[in-house]
């Protein structure tokens, strides 16, 4: 660069900014300028050396008081990208100095050392166990009115020979000879802008730390073995199709000491021949004679509970809707219930005798329009239709 930028500018922070607004901004902007996370692009390489050379200064009390004072000129040089040191210069020791935590957010590890033993430990540890989704079907009125079900479920438990432990009895694991028991490999790069490490996933132990030269004759070193559980389930009062219910800790078993999963009884409600449900409300169609619609009569409604009685007033047209209240699905964790309505259907006869035929055409002449209302009505706007349309 012909002219160097100032180094709060660069990092985008004030002059009176502390030190940990400094080493937040510089994490941001390492990020997202890292050569590893732009390859190839020169500008983000040139704009990762300018905001390492900032950071190195600013993050030093000595160096930003010097710089403070006089600038660019009064650091002679000190800085690490000014004297042409690349990473080697941080920290003037040859390591990465105060980077180290940096670096870390960005490689997932830290940079205390590259063997394996000395850098942060990645080895796997207590785990918890999977969930498991189970599904159920119970009859509509198992799910208004609640019941206990025995599920059965295959999920894993811990292997009853080595105790989950994956290794033969009376054998243990060894330290991983490879990543010294941290479960990660560390390696660094030359580059032209420095040196970069990179952290990965030991292939030796596959990030355990350990390995078993001596499994489990039972589980086979995985620790755990395939069981089918009988698990009692209380499916609550009220609860509906497709509602799920959760049992805490009866998934699969973690690994290592973690807590197990959790089980997950999805519910499906069987379809009644009468009863049909919205919410916590129950509807049903009921046929009637045309005899009881017009002169009344007490009807016998079948309800979740059983049948209970209802005066069908006189006059009661076809799809008229009554309600029973209380008669309907138990709410969850309420002591209330949702209602019944009952929708009346006049059921027209269809077979009838010559005599049964005489009858009603005579009840028909006697009633005239007298007794039609809704006819009657129906007729009046028709004629008065058609009046308008001859006008």
């Amino acid at each position: 660069m012909s002219e160097k930028r100032d180094y709060y500018e660069v990092l985008g922070v004030s002059k009176d900014a502390d030190a940990k607004e400094i080493k937040k901004a510089y994490r941001k902007l390492a990020m997202k300028y890292h050569p590893d996370k732009n390859p190839g692009d020169k500008a983000a390489e040139e704009k990762f050396k300018e905001i390492n050379e900032a950071y190195e200064v600013l993050s030093d009390e000595e160096k930003r008081s010097t710089y403070d004072r006089f600038g660019h000129d009064g650091l002679n040089g000190q800085a690490g990208f000014g004297g042409g040191q690349g990473f080697g210069g941080f920290g003037g020791s040859g390591g990465f100095g105060g980077f180290e935590d940096i670096f870390g957010d960005i490689f997932g590890s830290g940079f205390g050392g590259f063997g394996g033993s000395g850098g942060s430990s990645r080895r796997r540890g207590p785990r918890r166990g999977a969930d498991i989704r189970q599904s159920v079907t119970i009859k509509f009125e198992e799910a208004a009115f609640g019941k206990k079900i025995k599920v059965k479920i295959n999920r894993s438990e811990e292997c009853d020979e080595c105790h989950g432990s994956g290794a033969k009895p009376g054998t243990t694991k060894k330290t991983c000879p490879t990543c010294h028991g941290s479960g990660t490999v560390q390696s660094v790069q030359r580059t032209p802008f420095g040196n970069i490490a990179s952290q990965r996933t030991c292939s030796t132990c596959n990030g355990e730390g350990e390995i078993n030269e001596s499994p489990c004759n039972k589980c086979h070193g995985k620790g755990s073995v395939r069981k089918t559980k009988t698990i009692e389930v209380d499916i609550p009062a009220g609860i509906d199709d497709g509602q799920m219910i959760k049992l805490s800790g009866q998934g699969e078993v973690g690994e290592k000491g973690g807590p197990r999963g959790d089980l997950y009884i999805v519910v499906n409600v069987q379809k009644h021949e009468i009863f049909t449900r919205e919410g916590y409300d129950v509807y049903i169609e009921m046929p009637i004679r045309f005899t009881q619609a017009a002169l009344g009569d007490k009807l016998e409604v079948p309800t979740l509970d059983g049948k209970v009685s209802y005066n069908l007033p006189e006059g009661t047209q076809t799809g008229t809707v009554f309600r029973l209240r209380e008669k309907g699905i138990p709410k969850l964790r309420s002591n209330s219930r949702g209602d019944q309505y009952v929708k009346v259907i006049i059921d027209t006869p269809k077979k009838l005798n010559d005599e049964q035929k005489e009858l009603l055409r005579k009840f028909d002449e006697s009633c005239g329009n007298k007794v039609h209302e809704k006819q009657r009505t129906w007729k009046s706007k028709i004629d008065n239709f058609f009046k308008g349309i001859k006008k």
